[in-house]
């Protein structure tokens, strides 16, 4: 396992991080307001791109698109003093891949209480949306609620979750947040982040990932550029997706299509290890093997891809220790 670098901060479990999206705000401290850079932060917003792209670079396995997408897209935005639009990601692909451990790093990086600060509000269907008769009701509350969170900090982050799980329609009351205008109701928006996460696009992914394997072409060789198509169709397809049919895409307000590919085996064995550095073990081979073992591959001849990808990893160990 690769040493941790210099300036990454100590994590707990993946569990833990990830479980921070549903904690009570954290009260807001007043008496630290600058960033680590030097620059005025707006909030509790005091980016750390150095600790961001260490992390990143250290416990995220076998993503280097989307980690790429995500650090250059970020630090663009974060460092215009005056962007004209917020900064829209869609993040896709196979479940356990890091979608949600991506956005709670970003959480912890740009804000000073990460996923529990007051201006980071995290949206999942089954919590917030459940019954989709209420769907006019829901509109109107998370356009207020987006309004007036706007108006209270400009430097936001929105993340919905689940996306191909939200009715559609639904998020279309986001649009005029997301484009290009100067103010909307009155509300300057355009220093907000906005992250969608589904796992549409992900078989799409997975495909194209094992024909590149199958033409012995390298996983670092495969471009952004051939997946966005596939995953943008995807969308398109999906008539459960919360984009279905809606103007966000129509309109190209997306800022990228971030894509997850699926992991090999060796890319479990990272997190295995990085699950027990965390617990602050020493590797025992023989655990990792317990854990890779239990896991289930696809397709069924090649074996390649883990089926729930790390996702299990951290609950799985604590049955061989």
């Amino acid at each position: 396992m690769a040493a941790v670098r210099r300036g990454c901060r100590p994590w707990g479990s993946l569990l833990g991080l990830l479980g921070l999206v549903s904690a009570a705000s954290a009260a807001w401290d007043l008496t630290s307001l600058r960033c680590n850079f030097g620059a005025f932060c707006e909030c509790d917003f005091r980016p750390d791109f150095q600790g961001l792209e260490c992390d990143l670079a250290q416990h995220l396995a076998g993503q280097h698109l989307a980690r790429a997408l995500v650090v250059k897209a970020l630090k663009a935005f974060v460092q215009d003093p005056a962007p004209t639009k917020p900064l829209v990601l869609s993040l896709h692909g196979w479940t356990g891949t890091g979608k949600s451990y991506v956005t709670s790093l970003l959480a912890h990086y740009l804000f000073r209480g990460g996923l529990r600060s007051p201006h980071v509000h995290h949206f999942s269907p089954v919590i917030h949306f459940p019954h989709p008769g209420h769907l006019e009701r829901y509109k109107k509350d998370l356009k207020s609620w987006v309004q007036g969170n706007l108006t209270a900090c400009s430097r936001s982050l929105f993340l919905f979750d689940e996306m191909d799980k939200l009715a559609p329609g639904l998020i279309e009351v986001l649009r005029p947040f997301l484009g290009s205008s100067w103010v909307v109701y009155g509300t300057n928006y355009r220093k907000a982040i906005f992250i969608f996460i589904s796992n549409t696009g992900g078989e799409q992914i997975n495909q194209l990932v094992l024909e590149a394997w199958r033409s012995r072409r390298e996983r670092e060789e495969i471009r952004v550029q051939e997946l966005e198509p596939v995953i943008s169709q995807a969308v398109l397809d999906n008539p459960n997706h919360g984009f279905w049919r809606s103007g966000i895409m129509e309109e190209h307000l997306l800022d990228a299509l971030v894509p997850f590919l699926p992991l090999q085996r060796h890319h479990v064995q990272h997190c295995v290890l990085n699950e027990l550095a965390q617990l602050g073990l020493e590797p025992r081979d023989e655990v990792v093997q317990a854990v890779l073992d239990s896991t289930t591959f696809f397709p069924e001849d090649e074996q390649l891809f883990s089926s729930n990808g790390c996702k299990t990893v951290a609950s799985r160990i604590s049955f061989f220790l």
